[in-house]
Parts: structure tokens; sequence; C-alpha cells
């Protein structure tokens, strides 16, 4: 088997499980209750010899977290590329591409999303054997799911012939399909020659790119010159903006898959999920006698079927049946399981009423640690923050706020107008409103502090920087 790359499509938002995944915090960063998030999982499933250094497609937005989560699993040769805009997987594909055939000309890449769960990653490793031998022969290989109930939260994948003069089971690809409804979905499933997709690809880069060329021209030459114009800032590739802006919103599957005439299905059958919905989040956990599972500090009592997460304290179920609870700080979903896809409704009304618990958690995270709000007034805020060791916060200043520090645990350099105080436990500052300031752990542990924000304004925009060691505006 040739070697290929895995390109690990890392953009989502993951809107369909929240309050766990927030836009500041999507899906594919949380461990759902496991010691891997779903990203490193995915990174760590190539993680062979047969696999070059992976290629990682994320948002600006998210580029410390997919940085911290790769070098926490010993990952350091991955080429992060940013999106500076997000424009769908074509687009975000076309980025990795251009990267691919700018080291290999023959590249063969392996194109997956950073949010699904493979039960045997053996299995998955040997199918994507086959997909590459089919690769190297100029088809393009999507993986399809043996479906195992008429799900409607999935596309599907209308097969063909076999492919002759391989080995493999790989089939023609007669038709992409929509995610359909109940009924068309049981209708599919009852021809037998229908799969799940699940949004994996196999294929030269230069296969793709002349496709692309041919169905999606603009893209190809908007996507060619904000990678070619990329500039290497910190651990990442930072794609041209205003060229890659003008590239349409669109699939691969729409933009290219579905008019492509060298695409071939390869079945796979061996546990999947893309983690789409509390449901199905319910059906990968280990559960007792009666169908229960959960996480954190739960405790089930006569229910059937019954999910609980606790993020911060003890959830209790009673008598429930058919249900999942989602505790976290700021916010609790109960939602039955037969209603699992229609979150997207609840999501589009707390939109609408422009809630903060859908963008970040109580606790955010930033280059240099993450703070955590534990209370907020109108007038005031109380906030934990936590440095690591050696870490920076920005050079910078409010015009609505001023700021008193306590430092709980560690040492803290203080830079607070023309002043530099070193600053132990059980001691404390005062940052007037307007005054320069920074902070610095210079220790090897951790520093805590407790800060009190009042003002009349305490919003996170309220920060001008004037120096940053991450880059940041």
């Amino acid at each position: 088997m040739n070697k290929f790359v895995p390109v690990i499509l890392a953009g989502g938002s993951g809107t369909r499980l929240w309050p766990l995944s927030r836009a500041e915090f999507p899906k594919q960063y949380l461990t759902l209750g496991e010691e891997l998030t779903l990203l490193q999982s995915t990174v760590a499933r190539f993680n062979t010899a047969l696999a070059s250094a992976p290629i990682v497609v994320c948002s600006e937005q998210h580029r410390f977290l997919t940085a911290e989560q790769l070098q926490a699993i010993n990952v350091n040769n991955a080429t992060i590329v940013l999106e500076p805009v997000a424009r769908n997987t074509a687009p975000a594909i076309a980025l990795a591409a251009w990267q691919a055939v700018n080291d290999d000309p023959d590249a063969v890449m392996v194109v997956l999303p950073a949010d699904h769960v493979i039960e045997d990653n053996d299995a998955l490793r040997s199918t994507i054997s086959q997909a590459v031998e089919l690769a190297n022969a100029n088809h393009m290989v999507t993986l399809g799911i043996m479906p195992t109930e008429p799900a409607t939260g999935y596309g599907y994948i209308s097969a063909g012939n076999d492919l002759p003069g391989f080995d493999s089971a790989a089939k023609s690809v007669r038709q992409f399909i929509e995610k359909p409804n109940k009924d068309k979905a049981e209708e599919l499933i009852a021809s037998q020659s229908c799969y799940w997709n699940a949004g994996i690809f196999i294929f030269k880069a230069s296969v793709f790119l002349d496709a692309l060329k041919k169905f999606q021209p603009d893209i190809h030459q908007h996507s060619q010159f904000s990678l070619n114009n990329a500039v290497s800032d910190l651990d990442f590739l930072r794609a041209e903006s205003e060229s890659f802006a003008k590239c349409d919103n669109i699939s691969i599957d729409v933009g290219v898959m579905e008019s492509a005439d060298n695409v071939v299905v390869l079945p796979y059958n061996s546990g999947w999920s893309d983690i789409g919905s509390w449901d199905a989040v319910h059906q990968i956990r280990d559960k007792d006698e009666h169908g229960n599972s959960g996480v954190g500090d739960v405790l089930h009592h006569k229910t059937v079927n019954t999910y609980l997460h606790s993020s911060e304290r003890l959830v209790v179920a009673l008598g429930t049946k058919d249900l999942s609870v989602i505790e976290t700080s700021d916010a609790v979903l109960v939602i039955d399981h037969s209603n699992a896809q229609s979150i997207k409704d609840v999501i589009g009304f707390l939109q609408q009423q422009e809630r903060k618990e859908l963008i970040s958690h109580t606790t955010c995270y930033r280059p240099w640690g993450h703070y955590e709000s534990l209370k907020l007034h109108p007038r005031f805020q109380v906030k934990r923050i936590s440095v690591k060791p050696g870490a920076k916060l920005s050079l910078q200043k409010h015009f609505h706020r001023s700021e008193h520090w306590v430092v709980v645990k560690g040492t803290a350099i203080v830079v607070n107008g023309d002043e530099e105080l070193l600053l132990t436990e059980n001691e404390s500052t005062y940052i007037p409103l307007g005054a320069m300031h920074r902070l610095h752990n210079p220790g090897t542990i951790p520093l805590e502090l407790i800060e009190v924000q009042s003002g009349s304004y305490l919003g996170e925009d309220d920060i001008v920087r004037v120096g940053d060691n991450y880059g940041r505006a």
C-alpha cells in the first residue's frame, strides 16, 4: 500500500450537540466522556508508518484549540491550514489539496471529518488500504456506511455495478441523495443498494483538483491563489482571505462528486457514527441492564434508555424513559430521543434571541490558559483565571472597566501602568480604568488568580491590545 496524507476537516460548528458544543468550543474538541477528544482520536487513528504528516483544516477562531490538542498527543508535524471564512467542504478540501500537491504531485488524500466515532480502527485502516489502491488508479472513492436503520439524519449513496479489476467490494456510484424523509429512507433501505454517506473521501489530490477545475472553476482558481499566498504564522498556515472568500459555499458532494464520472463507493461495516445528536451519543456509550448510560456525576433510578451528562453537579433521573439530559454550568437540555434531530429548531430560536449560551461556555479557553466566569452582574463580574507556565496575556487596556487581581496559586509578574510587580499567593493589585497592563506566569506551575471587574461595560470586546505573543489583533 502506498502512503497517503490524512486530511482532517475540523471546521464544523457541531450545533446539534448543544449545550455541550458551542460556537467557541464545538464538538470536535470535546471528549464526550472518553480520554481523547474527537479531533485527537481522528488524528491518532492514522498514526501509522503509511500515513504522512496530517493536514488539519480548521477555522481561525479555533486555531489555538487545534494546536494545543495536537500537541497534547505529541503530534507536532501537522500542517494546520486556517480557513479565513467558512465556505463548506469543497473549498476547505481544495486548500488541503493544493498543499498536498505542493509537497507531492502524486499525493493520495484521505479526507475525513474530525468529529466522527470509529469503533474499529484496524477495520477502517484495512478499508482505507483498499481505497488508496483505487485512488492510485485515478478513482475518487467515498466510503459508504452499511445502514442499520432508515435514518433521516444522513445523506445516502445509491450504488451501481461492481468495479471490475479490483478485489475490493467497490461499486460505481449511481446517485448521491440528500437527507431523506422517513418514507424515502425506508424505501432506500429496502433497495439494499444504498449506503449512508459518511463524508469520507479518498483520491489523488491532483485528480480532485482536475475535477474541481472542471465543475467548480472559480473555487479552483480562488483556492489556488489563497493557498499559494498563504502566510506562516506560529503553528499555522494562514490562507489568503480575500480570494478564499470569493469561493462558493458548497459541499464536495454537490460541487464535485455528484458530477464526476470516476466516483466509486466502498462499503464499510465496522461501527461508525457521526455523533450528530444526543441519542447517537447515547448509542455509542456502554449501558446498564436497563439501557441507561451517562457521563459524570449521575444517578439513574427506575429509568429506561436514559442518557445523563453531568459537567459540574449531580444529575438525577427518576422514572424517565427515552430521554437525554445534558447539564452544563449555564444551561440544561432535556430532550426526548424521538426529537433528537429537531434540536435545530431550538438552536434557531436561541439564535433569534442572541443567547450567549450558543457562543461560549462559562469557561473559555485562550492560548495562554483559560478563564471561568463565576458571577456576572450588569456592573461587576468575578472570574477565575488560570495561566499556563511561561505564558503571557496580551499587553492591553480597557475603556469601560477596572480590575482587581488576587493571586491564589503560583507567582505572577504584573505590568500595571508604569510599574512591574511580582505577586505571590494572597497578594493583589488594582488595575485602574485605562491603565496599560499585562499578566505573566514566570513559574513552573499554573498561575491562578481571582479577577473582579467593575464598570459600565464588561464585554470581552473592551480590550485594546498593544502587544501579543499569539498574533491576535
